[in-house]
């Protein structure tokens, strides 16, 4: 018979014991001999280890069983005995921040931007959040990513757009309808755009965001992007013409593209920004590559400078 490991062992085999009624004395029902008594043993002196180990093999009743050794004081329940306890670790400094703080982890505040170095072309190596503005199919995507690839510093890209449809069950698209659900998601969005920015700078990682910001929205627009990051957000609007605006959204697909008369409306809507004091760039006849240029060269004037907003 097979016993479980680290259970007690069973009684030995006694040569006096009293006949089988079955097989009788000292017999088994295969015919085998009995199993020889094991050779005996000096006593065990009472009490000590040796004599209680034997004890409990023997099932004797009412044996002690050996306790462990009590754990140290502030030791933790898992560990071994006779472990040294290891002094509790002291708490994390906290560093003082602002009582602004974005969902419910506190974050360090934004470093001031600081200006890019004298030999560098462009913002250099600072470290800097960005809002580029501009109505859809002005390439505010295209130029954002490509702008933050060609940084020779850390900077991440953060699409608006990208995030809000990271919902699966139960988007709200708004061409299906502007209503409530579809309003609350983008605000969801920006907060959660806002918290990742701020996480990006307090680990001296620029970024640079893209968003359909409007004028006459001053609360949820601009005001909203400048609680949520900071107040060294430098923002810049890219607007070209209501042409390449209408050709752009026309080679898109799925959600991303609008109707014509939707793109007009917000084209229409983004011409506020004009007389704003922000910075305009007009790509219309611009590629890729020179927006992001130009872009970099605005921001380098609007570090110098800040835009009052």
């Amino acid at each position: 018979m097979q016993h479980a490991v680290g259970g007690p062992l069973p009684p030995p085999e006694r040569s006096g014991r009293a006949p089988d009624p079955v097989n009788g004395p000292g017999g088994s029902q295969d015919g085998r001999p009995p199993v020889p008594p094991p050779p005996p043993s000096a006593p065990a002196r009472p009490g000590s280890r040796l004599g209680v180990h034997r004890a409990v093999q023997a099932g004797a009743p009412g044996a002690p069983h050996p306790a462990a050794p009590p754990a140290p004081a502030g030791a933790p329940a898992w560990a071994a005995p006779g472990a040294v306890p290891q002094p509790p670790a002291a708490p994390p400094s906290v560093p003082p921040h602002r009582a602004e703080a974005t969902g419910h982890v506190p974050l360090p505040p934004v470093a001031p931007l600081a200006p890019p170095a004298e030999h560098a072309a462009g913002t250099g190596t600072a470290t800097l959040a960005v809002l580029l503005i501009g109505p859809a199919g002005a390439g505010k995507t295209t130029v954002a990513r490509h702008w933050a690839q060609r940084r020779r510093v850390p900077t991440a890209h953060i699409s608006l757009d990208d995030v809000r449809e990271w919902v699966c069950s139960g988007f709200a698209d708004p061409q299906s309808g502007w209503n409530e659900n579809s309003e609350a998601q983008y605000r969801l969005a920006r907060r959660t755009c806002g918290f990742a920015a701020r996480n990006f700078l307090a680990n001296g990682i620029s970024c640079i965001l893209d968003d359909a910001v409007f004028p006459d929205r001053p609360v949820v627009g601009l005001g909203g992007w400048k609680r949520h990051v900071g107040p060294g957000l430098l923002p810049v609007v890219l607007l070209p013409g209501l042409e390449i605006v209408l050709e752009r959204n026309a080679e898109r697909s799925g959600n991303r593209r609008l109707s014509d008369e939707e793109v007009a409306a917000i084209h229409g809507r983004m011409a506020g920004w004009y007389g704003s004091g922000l910075p305009i760039i007009d790509n219309s006849t611009y590629d890729v590559e020179t927006t992001a240029r130009v872009l970099d060269e605005v921001l380098a004037r609007a570090i110098a400078s800040p835009p009052s907003w």
